[in-house]
């Protein structure tokens, strides 16, 4: 990006004096000219003293100095430089931004029927791998009738294991890590991981701050934009999952899906609906 930036401008620079570029103005008006290096300059806090020499009369004369050349290049590619960077900084800010994914989810609190929306907003600077794979799984509609197996409140919500063994089947294949670059703050949404480029499907939302597991190399993915209510608000009546707790059993979510939640834990809440904004 930085050479062909650097071979635009050079190309303009030469192409403008090649054309015959009018010189009248820096040598007749050398206060113009370093008047508006000193700007460009100051502009990108980066001040030259040097650029704000002055100009003797000998200096005004129709044959361009190597010095007054000099002055002229350096200011036309100043300029043609922060323009460059004018247009194509607000295109780099929009394509970091990530997306926004929409779950609706239902049975909140463990009641039929009790819906609420909950947004995320990707960051792939912060983890551009996990970022990909989320994505990739929300193309895929993998999210819809997931159900949120694991909530522990004040720590987590936990989600990503698929209602359909086959399909959960086509995901297995792990991802490479990504550094941690932000912590683990209440409303961040990481990929739970079992070790060093384990991370598949599975997904939690912090409902606490929880920084202890930045040493841990989870890292976040992104964060909920809208719904954090709504994340409070997933059933956690069947506490930690099996063998630790009462809750179920996540080899025989793997094995068995939603034929093994639906009968044995229907209270849990789910995803009904997920999609890009």
């Amino acid at each position: 990006m930085f050479r062909l930036a650097s071979a635009t401008v050079l190309a303009a620079v030469y192409t403008q004096l090649a054309l015959g570029f009018q010189t009248s103005t820096f040598v007749h008006n050398p206060t113009v000219a370093t008047t508006k290096t000193f700007a460009l300059s100051a502009s990108v806090n980066e001040i030259n003293e040097n650029d704000t020499s002055s100009y003797s009369e000998d200096d005004k004369s129709s044959t361009i100095s190597r010095r007054n050349l000099g002055v002229q290049v350096k200011s036309l590619i100043s300029a043609t430089t922060l323009s460059l960077l004018a247009t194509t900084t607000p295109a780099t800010a929009e394509e970091t931004a990530g997306r926004k994914v929409e779950l609706v989810v239902s049975n909140l609190e463990g009641i039929e029927g009790n819906t609420g929306r909950i947004v995320i907003q990707t960051r792939p600077e912060w983890a551009p791998n996990g970022v990909n794979r989320f994505e990739e799984l929300t193309s895929a509609s993998f999210f819809e009738e997931c159900r949120i197996f694991r909530v522990l409140p004040g720590f987590i919500a936990q989600f990503g294991i698929n209602g359909d063994p086959a399909v959960q089947a086509k995901f297995r294949n792990n991802i490479k890590d990504d550094p941690v670059k932000v912590g683990n703050k209440k409303g961040t949404v990481v990929f739970a991981t079992a070790g060093p480029n384990t991370r598949t499907t599975q997904l939690f939302i912090n409902m606490g701050d929880n920084n202890f597991l930045d040493k841990q190399g989870f890292s976040p993915i992104g964060e909920v934009l809208e719904g954090m209510d709504v994340v409070e608000k997933l059933y956690a009546g069947y506490g930690e999952g099996q063998p630790q707790g009462k809750g179920p059993n996540q080899g025989k979510i793997q094995t068995q899906g939603n034929k093994y939640l639906i009968p044995e834990f229907p209270k849990l809440s789910f995803i009904s609906k997920a999609g890009f904004l």
